[in-house]
């Protein structure tokens, strides 16, 4: 098994630390993983014509005390809900709303718990009703590009590989990433060392070893990938107003393979 320690690399000119995961480690994540999947799988179904992100919070709040888990969003930066419900154009980190939901729209809904100190983090992007074809790609295409992803997370590969599967994808489908938002290394915290963007360079960026757990998330616009802060304070939109779709996983990735801890 992977032993427990640290690798420094150098992040955008900093230096951090990757926490390298023990087999136990990894046990305990994937647990978490587990739970969060299964609350988020609940929530998912939620998503319909009249409901609103405010009951889907409200429910995401019964499902984590029931499972005896703690909220891995609410609190962290303020942000005042325990899912990230982003409606539309709104990128990342929507609060949840009052206002129902109505046929058509697309919602990004972004879960995460701490199971026994250990975080998982998922992300799933579903359709209102009858939605619209381009929409509907848009969905499948970022649903992809995560797959694509994950695809090139393995012991010996470099960040940059899962990177640029990504944007290679994407763009040959005619849409852009959202550069400022990336995903992350995961573990006893929430955000962890090394950055994931969803746009890069094969062969560039931090060595993936034995025992290293991320979390990969494309966010992917339809339009301009220029975002801007929403007036709620939390969440990102696109300055031009075009839709946007969301997939993350956590993931564990050792000798014996690749292991999506989030699995829905």
């Amino acid at each position: 098994p992977p032993k427990a320690g640290s690798l420094e690399v150098d992040i955008l000119g900093m230096s951090a630390k990757i926490e390298i995961k023990s087999k136990k480690d990894i046990d305990g994540m994937r647990e978490s993983g587990h739970i969060c999947a299964k609350i988020l799988r609940k929530l998912i179904k939620m998503a319909q014509p009249g409901a609103t992100p405010f009951d889907i919070n409200k429910e995401a709040e019964n499902l984590i005390e029931l499972a005896g888990v703690e909220t891995a969003f609410r609190g962290y930066q303020k942000f005042p809900a325990v899912i990230c419900a982003s409606l539309n154009s709104i990128a990342v980190h929507g609060v949840p709303s009052k206002i129902p939901l109505k046929e058509g729209d697309i919602i990004g809904l972004d879960f995460g718990v701490i199971s026994n100190g250990w975080y998982s983090d998922s992300a799933f992007t579903v359709g209102v009703g009858n939605i619209s074809y381009p929409a509907s790609r848009l969905i499948h295409v970022t649903r992809e590009a995560l797959a694509r992803g994950i695809g090139k997370a393995k012991v010996g590969n470099r960040i940059g590989d899962i990177s640029s599967a990504i944007q290679f994808y994407i763009e040959k489908e005619g849409f852009s990433a959202i550069r400022e938002l990336v995903g992350h290394g995961i573990g006893k915290n929430l955000h962890e060392p090394p950055h994931v963007p969803n746009y890069g360079v094969t062969g560039s960026g931090e060595k993936i070893v034995d025992g290293m757990v991320i979390a990969i998330e494309p966010i992917i616009s339809a339009g301009s990938p220029n975002i801007r802060e929403s007036k709620d304070g939390f969440g990102f939109e696109t300055t031009d107003g075009s839709l946007v779709a969301h997939f993350e996983h956590t993931i564990a990735i050792t000798t014996a393979g690749t292991e999506i801890l989030t699995k829905i």
